[in-house]
């Protein structure tokens, strides 16, 4: 198939992947009107291009905690990835590191973290969930440290389980249970199902381990709710921080209050994320919460960005918004479910050249030059001092925040 941007490859991942599958990707907590405002941010925001500036070269490279990667995004950490098309994690982890950016596995995820470290090598990271038992989390750190993973992502937004309405409407969990209506589903797609049957049925990878002996897939899938929704507060943090040696990050925080609380309890950095809408519907888009985390932390503390993200477009306009570095998770899923590991390939490739697209009518020739002068917010979104509030004046951000973009 030809895919020349990522609603392209929604659209075919929509086709080719039974509904309930996609629901279950796509859709975010109650309506879904927090998807759409993650994304709506990005779109609100106008660009402010320069013209006769020699683009001949440009370079998307970025830094992030030591290591140059080749383009300023990586991938977001997706539970039960596989249930979109076989071998989801693997093809992603493989793009990643053939691309040479990072590629982040969730403590859900379909592939076990010793199979994803040996796969992504040095691009891997990896997410934890905080486990009922602690003896638990303890041996999933020491695992990923072991698997080589550089970078731990801790998630702190999911207090208790969202009430997705798509998942409730369509009979979703897992495992998935067969009904008329699924049947019927199924039927529709027999690419997927004859993928699936070959690959078996997916499971999840790090749990394999701590469930009971024997175990087949959907056991192993079955068991996982009796240790999720461990206890989650500031002091567990501070504990995870005091094992991991490696480099840590909060993930799912919106607000300035928490994050200067992570830098003080010694994160190495925070990743502004709402988990894509999929847990409270009325959250702060991460786009907006982005300007006042960025003034509050200071120009060199390394922030992350993730939601809402569909297009090469939004990433640098997240870079010029201060942000650090950009992960991307639907994108990624569009991309194996319509294509397959292609597809994975494919998501890094669309994003690559819309980001040098839009480079260059920016007249931006590395990302270190991003900065809110980029950016005309909308006139009522009260942003004053992070970029032009009046279309062409030159913003002072630079020198009330030298370097916050590299």
């Amino acid at each position: 198939m030809q895919a020349h941007c990522l609603e392209d490859l929604r659209q075919a991942a929509a086709r080719r992947v039974p509904k309930i599958v996609f629901d279950f990707v796509e859709g975010g907590a109650g309506h879904d009107t927090g998807v759409a405002e993650n994304v709506a941010a990005f779109d609100r925001i106008r660009l402010i291009p320069r013209a006769l500036v020699d683009i001949t070269e440009i370079d998307l490279t970025r830094e992030l905690f030591g290591r140059r990667w080749a383009l300023p995004f990586g991938f977001s950490p997706v539970g039960y990835a596989n249930i979109i098309w076989p071998g989801a994690d693997e093809a992603l982890a493989r793009a990643a590191a053939a691309a040479n950016i990072p590629y982040t596995l969730s403590t859900a995820g379909s592939t076990s973290v010793e199979r994803i470290g040996a796969v992504a090598g040095k691009s891997a990271w990896f997410q934890l969930y905080i486990l009922k038992d602690d003896r638990l989390n303890d041996d999933l750190l020491a695992r990923a440290d072991a698997a080589g993973c550089e970078v731990l992502l801790v998630t702190v937004d999911v207090p208790r389980n969202a009430r997705r309405l798509r998942n409730m409407r369509n009979g979703f969990g897992l495992p998935l249970r067969y009904s008329t209506a699924l049947a019927f589903d199924l039927v529709r797609r027999p690419s997927w199902c004859l993928a699936t049957a070959r690959a078996g049925i997916p499971t999840l990878g790090n749990m394999q381990k701590y469930a009971p002996r024997g175990s087949r897939a959907m056991q192993v899938v079955e068991h996982f709710p009796r240790h999720s929704c461990g206890r989650m507060d500031w002091t567990v943090l501070k504990r995870i921080r005091g094992l991991w040696k490696r480099k840590l990050v909060v993930k799912g925080l919106v607000s300035v209050d928490d994050a200067l609380l992570a830098q003080d309890i010694g994160a190495d950095g925070v990743l502004i994320s709402n988990h894509g809408g999929r847990e409270l519907e009325g959250t702060i888009a991460t786009f907006d919460a982005l300007p006042a985390i960025r003034a509050a932390v200071g120009p060199g503390f390394p922030l992350l960005i993730d939601s809402g993200v569909r297009s090469g477009e939004h990433i640098l306009k997240a870079l010029a918004a201060g942000a650090t570095f950009v992960l991307v998770g639907r994108a990624a899923m569009y991309g194996v479910g319509a294509m397959g590991a292609a597809g994975a390939q494919r998501v890094i490739e669309i994003l690559r050249d819309e980001m040098r697209d839009v480079a260059a009518h920016l007249g931006v020739t590395a990302t270190s030059q991003l900065s809110p002068a980029f950016l005309r917010y909308p006139p009522a979104s009260g942003y004053s001092g992070f970029g032009s509030r009046v279309y062409g004046m030159r913003s002072t951000f630079e020198e009330q925040m030298p370097g916050v973009s590299t």
